[in-house]
């Protein structure tokens, strides 16, 4: 009997694509040139899938302790992995194949699993195409000689293909395999490169990934990543040749010009009318605009010169978090390594203007700290928010004609957003970084350089809080349903990026348990900030714990002083 893509096989998929994007992630990385020559398209799809294949084995392990039903369905692994890219996708090829994937689960989640083969085979077509058409919906300016263009391919042939699911899959791998061979050919840059587009190559290798997933025999894989054929025969090594003129393609080349200095990724919680006035403001702040997702979630991935304006386009269409902004190498001096400039620097001639930094504090404790690093506090009194216009008072009082907003909580971003824009007409410029917790705002305080360009300081700072994780320790009031599970009155809770992920009985096992989960992702410190009730004795343990758990990873204490939360955690 042919096989079908069902659940184990899906998870075979993942598994193996992970594997073979293992293997080949280097010479991926090496044949880079396309949107930008960072050399880096191997890896973001490598840990793309990482992130995909840790939501598929969730789910199997979620029903090993279910003997009723041992199994999860094809619609629950394929969900998973369609999420698990979605919150993990990195750079543009993550993020473009985070939406192939969504496109395929779209189809292939729709009413109950097909028994007949041949139905299977027609849902798996259109998955295929499905997954096409939201990937180039996803794209604002899509380029042909892309990822995009072997993805087409592969679906035109799944659609032409006849037979069950093996011969869809493969007629799809075989297609996309010579498309990638064809975009030296439709796309300059990879032309004067001598190379194949690297987002095509590692499609093509998910898809060979596929194949024998499905069927349990590897196609032929492709030519070597590290050459490609050209017309007339022969293969060039883009090692060696890069360009065409004896060097490597320049860093920042984007279709033989330079490009943006930086490019910002974040996931948004927002509506879907919210994300279309989204992408209508960032499409002319730059370009390789790629928003993927649905149902609330989303990811933004663009490269731009200014990177604030595109976290705060972020902040108006709902709630940005996972904030990663990344400075292309070689970008500075090729003309764009610097941010927009505002009218008033540029009319100022000697030493930089005054800067100032005003963050929200849950309590007096971090007060200090703030001070120590050149920052304004504004104490958030228990139940009493502060307003805008207390904010925007916090930022006049600064007398400062730069000022650097760290509201440190997710209910506070509307505020300051509004807050900040009205300083801005005071004629004070102001970036709002969008730090949901305390711990968020410590990290950007901690590489906070007022002696640096006021753009370099704030990307500095908002890369250093988007790489925090965040943790909070909270007792619950009442009975409730969380994600966790039930809790009750008097419960200690585990927060993690805000969802319940831990209850427990008492402060320190949740709060190692909260650690723990935390680390299995990576990390090299944990920052703790004691509230006012918290157990006295707890932080020595948590360190002791982090000390004997967790080898080579530091943990800084600060005494915050906050009636809530219990605890403040954060992972760096």
């Amino acid at each position: 009997m042919p096989h079908t893509l069902d659940a184990p096989a899906v998870r075979d998929w993942c598994r193996l694509a992970l594997d073979a994007l293992g293997r080949g992630r280097e010479e991926i990385d090496a044949i880079n040139v396309y949107p930008i020559a960072d050399g880096d398209t191997g890896t973001n799809l490598y840990l793309t899938v990482e992130s995909a294949a840790r939501a598929v084995d969730a789910v199997f392990a979620a029903h090993t302790v279910m003997p009723a039903d041992p199994a999860p369905a094809l619609t629950d692994v394929m969900r998973a992995m369609a999420h698990g890219a979605l919150i993990g996708a990195q750079g543009n090829s993550g993020t473009i194949l985070a939406q192939l994937l969504r496109g395929m689960a779209d189809v292939l989640c729709a009413g109950p699993e097909a028994d007949d083969p041949e139905q299977h085979a027609d849902r798996l077509r259109r998955a295929l195409r499905q997954a096409v058409k939201s990937a180039y919906l996803a794209v604002a300016h899509p380029v042909e000689g892309t990822v995009l263009t072997v993805a087409a391919a592969a679906a035109d042939a799944a659609e032409q293909s006849s037979g069950h699911a093996v011969a869809v899959v493969r007629a799809a791998h075989e297609a996309a395999r010579v498309a990638l061979e064809a975009t030296p050919d439709q796309l300059d840059v990879l032309g004067r490169a001598g190379v194949v587009d690297a987002g095509g190559c590692g499609l093509v290798t998910v898809l060979n990934a596929l194949v024998e997933a499905v069927s349990g025999e590897s196609p032929m894989s492709p030519a070597p990543v590290g050459q490609v054929r050209r017309p007339g025969g022969g293969t060039r090594d883009p090692a060696r040749h890069g360009d065409g003129s004896g060097t490597p393609a320049a860093a920042g080349q984007c279709e033989g010009k330079n490009g943006p200095a930086y490019e910002v990724i974040y996931l948004l919680e927002a509506d879907d009318a919210s994300v279309t006035r989204l992408r209508e403001r960032l499409d002319p702040l730059g370009d390789s605009l790629v928003v993927v997702g649905g149902d609330g979630l989303w990811n933004v991935h663009i490269h731009v010169d200014d990177a604030g304006a595109a976290v705060e386009a972020g902040i108006e269409a709902g709630r940005p978090y996972r904030i990663r902004v990344t400075h292309f190498a070689g970008a500075a001096s090729a003309g764009g390594g610097q941010l927009h400039r505002g009218p008033a620097e540029d009319e100022v001639d000697g030493p930089a203007p005054a800067r100032a930094v005003v963050s929200v504090l849950p309590g007096e404790g971090l007060t200090e700290l703030c001070r120590e690093a050149g920052a304004a506090a504004v104490t958030a009194r228990p139940g009493e928010p502060p307003a805008s216009g207390e904010l925007v008072q916090a930022i006049r009082r600064t007398g400062a004609r730069e000022v650097v907003l760290l509201p440190n909580d997710p209910d506070l971003l509307h505020p300051a957003a509004a807050a900040a824009e009205q300083a801005r007409a005071d004629g004070v410029r102001v970036a709002l970084i969008p730090t949901r917790s305390a711990v968020q705002g410590i990290a950007a305080l901690a590489v906070h350089e007022p002696g640096r360009r006021f753009d370099e300081d704030v990307v500095a700072m908002t890369a250093a809080a988007g790489g925090t994780r965040c943790a909070d320790l909270v007792v619950a009031e009442r009975q409730s349903w969380t994600m966790a599970g039930v809790c009750q009155a008097g419960d200690v809770l585990g927060l993690i990026d805000g969802d319940v992920a831990v209850i427990g009985a008492d402060a320190s096992s949740t709060a190692e348990t909260v650690i723990d989960r935390m680390l299995a992702a990576g990390g090299e410190m944990v920052t703790l900030v004691l509230g006012s009730d918290l157990p006295a004795g707890l932080a020595d343990r948590l360190e002791g714990h982090v000390r004997e758990r967790h080898l080579a990873v530091d943990t800084v204490v600060y005494h915050g002083g906050q009636q809530a939360p219990l605890l403040l955690i954060g992972v760096e």
